[in-house]
């Protein structure tokens, strides 16, 4: 079929749907959809909470439990360990189907009478509070997370160990404050660098050791400003650098975001990939628009925080990975085939409309079914009941569409409208890569969560803490720290922290000054020095005479620097051959 464009019935905005976009949906049978791909990701990430956590009372045994599910929710909420028990059976909440009503409205209600797990903790130790995490081990307020062991207040890593505030980090220990990084041991306050060890404010740097403040360098050792001395020069230099004071790691900061903007970029973040374009993308072939995603995919399109050899997915992620023929789906697949429109859906096969199912095959708009088959709304049918009554819902869900408050209508096809979230939108990943006001959620009818008011007294500000991490007491795990912004910002933030015993050893250890925000803050701050999830048509900015291009260089790809951005943007083989 041939491309046609398409006007967003969310952003009214024109979309094109692509011939290749065409053969997948007809692939999967499913119709092309009527959002624009950016709604749609922001409609998948507005039912995603990984960093709002509560505490409410277990439905179940009336206990004290933290959650995802804010107390003001009327939702019957239980503690996980409660929920992967044996205590309860799943099918007993099902439901008939009702041909008078639409399938979303039936749905939300099925959902607000199910018990819900209380958080996505899986395979965790000693790590209570983490979120959308798979094996944590002595770790606090980490999501989107597997494989850690004691790393803090961290964002969208695998595999780390000993680290505080990392964002979208993997294979990395003994570090703090880096943002996309791999493969490194104890680096700090660094950005896009890789197997880099023992250094400070690196930006697209790999295989460097004890290096400060260097950018565009490969395999070295030494560097300073990017500057080459020797061993004892720059070790002479680094202690006189007083990195323990928090006013010169200020100092430090500002020079550092002039570094990374005065230094070369290549266009994207794309390794060992071919017909690959988006940013931080590692092993791809045939993926188009896909950001942060490593080992695959393969034949997809759309995809965020994702990978791990998926094939045939469209609009996928956060989490999603390992499976194939994925559409509108996150947080799942692993061994999965055809899960369209899902959310915490694992291990399952042809799975549609449903979240929080395991190890099942054949499911229609289910919630918490464990190894089941031939199922719809929790309900057990045969294979000829469960594939007639499925088309015939299919058929409703067109029929009798689902008309949200602002008139934007779904069918079969689309993932669940917005306002169906148990989240408030800000409460959600969507806030953090579609940031809205109050005023905007309203307009566009989506749910909004006032700030809460805290029981806690700040003891001491942050500007009264101690310039010099040396001078700092053991007893500060004892004060209620008030954050620098005071709850004045639009983050999400705590207005008040405090530190924790493992984490002011962790600061002392490595000379570094405490913290003068909270972590909803700083995550905020870590988040507004990525490039937005958003490509533009742009031509190399190189000059010089290379051995592709005598004058200027016409190479053009698409970027996730917008145009109008101060960087200087080269094209892989300008950049090779100025950096390496």
């Amino acid at each position: 079929m041939d491309p046609q464009t398409k006007n967003c019935q969310n952003c009214k905005n024109n979309f094109t749907i692509e011939s290749e976009d065409f053969s997948f949906y007809e692939k999967i049978k499913v119709p092309p959809p009527t959002f624009c791909p950016e709604c749609r990701k922001q409609r998948r990430l507005a039912f995603r909470n990984t960093h709002s956590l509560y505490k409410r009372k277990d439905s179940f045994s009336d206990k004290d439990i933290i959650s995802i599910y804010s107390p003001d929710k009327n939702l019957v909420v239980i503690d996980q360990k409660t929920w992967w028990g044996d205590g309860w059976e799943p099918m007993d909440y099902a439901i008939e189907y009702d041909f008078s009503k639409p399938f979303f409205e039936q749905w939300k209600d099925f959902r607000n009478k199910f018990p819900l797990q209380s958080l996505s903790n899986s395979n965790a130790v000693n790590s209570d509070y983490c979120n959308v995490a798979e094996e944590s081990k002595d770790c606090y307020l980490i999501s989107a997370s597997w494989k850690n062991e004691r790393v803090m207040y961290s964002n969208s890593i695998t595999d780390c160990k000993d680290s505080l505030d990392l964002f979208v980090v993997h294979r990395t220990e003994f570090s703090y404050e880096n943002i996309n990084c791999a493969d490194s041991y104890k680096i700090f306050y660094c950005e896009n660098s890789s197997s880099c060890t023992d250094s400070y404010f690196l930006y697209d740097c790999i295989g460097c050791t004890d290096c400060f403040m260097s950018s565009n360098q490969r395999n070295k050792s030494y560097m300073m400003y990017n500057q080459q001395y020797s061993k004892e020069e720059y070790k002479k230099k680094l202690n006189e650098l007083e990195l323990n004071k928090f006013s010169k790691i200020i100092e430090y900061k500002k020079y550092f975001e002039s570094l990374k903007i005065s230094s070369l970029h290549k266009f994207a973040q794309i390794i060992s990939a071919q017909n690959a374009t988006g940013d931080n993308i590692k092993g791809a072939k045939n993926a188009k628009h896909c950001f942060d995603v490593i080992d695959g995919p393969e034949d997809s399109k759309y995809i965020f925080w994702g990978g791990m050899k998926m094939k045939d997915a469209y609009d996928c992620g956060p989490g999603i990975g390992d499976g194939e023929l994925l559409y509108e789906a996150f947080d799942g697949a692993v061994h999965g085939s055809r899960n369209l429109f899902t959310s915490v859906v694992y291990g399952s096969r042809n799975v549609e409309y449903s979240f929080n199912c395991y190890n099942s095959s054949d499911l229609f708009g289910c919630i918490g079914l464990r190894k089941k088959q031939y199922c719809i709304f929790n309900k057990q049918y045969t294979k000829e009941e469960f594939i007639n009554l499925r088309d015939l819902i299919v058929k409703h869900m067109n029929d009798m569409p689902y008309t949200d408050a602002k008139g934007r209508t779904y069918g079969y096809g689309e993932f669940f409208p917005i306002e169906l979230s148990p989240f408030a939108y800000n409460e959600t990943v969507a806030q953090d890569y579609y940031p809205l006001t109050k005023e905007q959620s309203s307009e566009l009818g989506y749910a909004w969560k006032e700030k809460e008011s805290r029981d806690y007294v700040p003891t001491v500000g942050a500007t009264s803490l101690p310039d010099d991490i040396k001078e700092v007491a053991d007893d500060i795990t004892k004060e209620v720290i008030e954050c620098l912004h005071k709850g004045q910002c639009q983050d999400r933030c705590s207005v008040a922290f405090k530190i924790l015993p493992q984490e002011i050893l962790f600061y002392k250890r490595f000379d570094i000054p405490l913290p003068r925000l909270c972590y909803g803050c700083r995550h905020s701050e870590r988040l507004n020095k990525r490039n937005p999830m958003k490509l533009w048509q742009r031509q190399c900015m190189c000059d010089k005479k290379h051995s592709h291009h005598q004058d200027k260089c016409q190479i053009e790809f698409e970027t996730s620097y917008a145009p109008n951005r101060p960087e200087v943007i080269y094209c892989e083989k300008c950049y090779q051959q100025e950096v390496y």
